[in-house]
Order: C-alpha cells, then structure tokens, then sequence
C-alpha cells in the first residue's frame, strides 16, 4: 500500500494566520513525498527563521530547525554527510537573500544535489511586514510608512548566474502545479531552486491572492485575467541538451525571469543535468565516498579507538 500525503502530517499546529501561503507550500511537500514514494525516514527538511521555518515541525520526516540566513549550509553539510538522504531546504525570502544572499550566491558553485525551495512574499511576516529584498522598488505595503526604496533581487535570475542547474517558480496557491514542481526538482540530479510566490495576507496587501488572480483587470464579460501563465503551456523548452545551447537556454530564462506586472510566468526555466554533481566530484577525489560516506562510519569502539580505515583513501594518494 502506497504512501499518502496524510502520512506526512505531524501532530504540531499550524499556527500560521488564516489563508497563509505556507499551507499551499507544506501540502505540495506533503503530497509530493507521497507520490514519489519516498518514506519519512528517507527525507530531511531543513527550515531557517521566519515564517518559513515552522514548514520543518509540520511535515513528517527528520527535521532541523536551523539559524536564519543558515539553512543552505546546513542542507549542503547534511547532503555531504550522507548523500543517501533527500535533503529539502525551505527559507523565506529574507531568510534567503537578505542575511543568507552569500550562502544562496556559493550553492551555485557546488551543484549539490538538494533542492531549495524560497517562500517569495516580498516581506518580512514574522516581524511585522518590514520590506524583503525581492520586495519591488517604489511599492508601500501596509506595513512601510513610506515606499520601498531599494531595488529587489531578482531570485531567477540570481540563481541561474550562480550556476544552480534546476530553477523553477510555482505558486502557493496552485498546490497542484507546485507540487509537480517540488517533485521535478527532486527528481533533479543537481542543485534544484523553486521561487514559490507565497501571498501574505497579513502584511503584503500588494501582492495578493486577487492580485495573482487579476480580479483588478477582468475582461468585457467580468472574468478576472489571471497574472500567472505557465512556461510549459507557451512551448517553451528549459532543457539543456548539449552544452553548446547552455548560454542560450540561460539567457532565454533570464529573460522570462524578468516579466512580471500583467504576465508572470510560473514553471520550470532552466534545467541541465550534464553539469557534475559535488557527490560525483568528491567521489573522483575520494574514491570510497559514495559506498562509506562520513554519516555511516564509526567513529569509535567502546575503547575510543578510530573505525576510520583510511588505506583506501591513502593507496589513492599515492597512485596519484
């Protein structure tokens, strides 16, 4: 008998304000573990400080509730220690590319093969709804006394020139969409970014689930024109095939990546699986890495002395 979503819930409240995009996001967890087979056990979710954060005590797998800024990290050493385990990082904005920009900028450099999944909402929810860094230039949210004046970081672009080779964006409240995304980037060999536009009902009243839903700019017959559109029903192809087409898969997503106002699209943007993974490059440095990984080596007898066998490790080095 197969998982379902239901075995993924925990008994822990959650105590998010009603209407919260954060449910759309812990039931598109939920539901794709479940579809994809993976047991509880099999999983970790690593959560920062935020909003966000409580995503790491609602779903049903080892979880660790990490620094703000510091949830990369943490996934990143999790995955190093063992890479049998599907690690799943999920951080707000402001945990992501405010205090933890420089993390998010040097994942891309690695290509570790965890997925991250930002909570886009444009504010800082847990304390009060002061302005996020992809909050956009000129916009005043209830919270501000006066418009935002810093210019927002663009997390697609961002995570494409930083050399992450699965970007994608879904939306909260498309919990269908956004779970096929989440198990796309699972299925991913590499380093996988979700950009998940999370409505805040509390303290963004900008960017709101009828703002997403065009409820202000209905057609003749009265019927909202929805802001979202998806990639994959425009024909468009993120897929790198051959590196000879990388720059222009790449740039073409740069340029989806920059609409926004009347046409958001939402979907994948960009993946390549020919770049190596850090699992594949340790293993060419350390040859036993992937069979004895650190997380499932004895450190010690009950005389403290070391399980380590390092002659593999040391024949190596000589031979080379």
């Amino acid at each position: 008998m197969g998982l379902k979503a239901s075995d993924f819930k925990t008994d822990v409240y959650a105590d998010w304000c009603p209407a919260c995009g954060n449910f759309g996001i812990m039931n598109g967890l939920q539901m794709a573990f479940a579809e994809l087979g993976l047991e509880p056990h099999q999983i970790v979710l690593v959560s920062g400080i935020g909003c966000s954060g409580k995503e790491a005590h609602n779903v049903k797998c080892f979880g660790v509730h990490t620094l703000h800024g510091r949830t990369l990290p943490f996934a990143m050493g999790i995955k190093v220690a063992n890479p049998n385990l599907e690690v799943v990082a999920v951080g707000g904005d402001g945990d992501g590319l405010g205090i933890g920009a420089g993390h998010f900028v040097n994942a891309g450099r690695r290509n570790l093969d965890i997925t991250y999944i930002l909570h886009n909402n444009g504010v800082y929810g847990l304390t009060k709804g002061q302005a996020s860094p992809t909050l956009k230039f000129g916009l005043k949210t209830k919270s501000l006394p006066r418009p935002n004046i810093n210019e927002a970081v663009n997390p697609i672009a961002l995570a494409l020139i930083a050399g992450y080779t699965f970007v994608a964006r879904s939306y909260a409240y498309d919990v269908r969409h956004l779970k096929e995304t989440i198990k796309s980037a699972i299925q991913h060999k590499g380093l996988a970014f979700i950009d998940c536009l999370q409505p805040c009902p509390t303290y963004n009243n900008i960017n709101t689930k009828e703002w997403y839903a065009g409820e202000d700019r209905k057609d003749h017959s009265g019927n909202p024109q929805s802001r979202l559109y998806k990639l994959e029903e425009e024909n468009f192809d993120p897929v790198v095939h051959d590196w000879n087409e990388d720059w222009k898969k790449k740039t073409a997503a740069i340029e989806k990546a920059q609409e926004w106002g009347d046409r958001i699209p939402i979907g994948i943007f960009y993946k390549n699986q020919l770049e190596p993974t850090f699992q594949e490059r340790l293993s060419q440095r350390i040859p036993f890495y992937l069979t004895s990984p650190p997380a499932e080596q004895k450190l010690c007898d009950e005389n403290g002395n070391s399980y380590v066998n390092l002659d593999a490790f040391l024949d190596d080095l000589k031979t080379n």
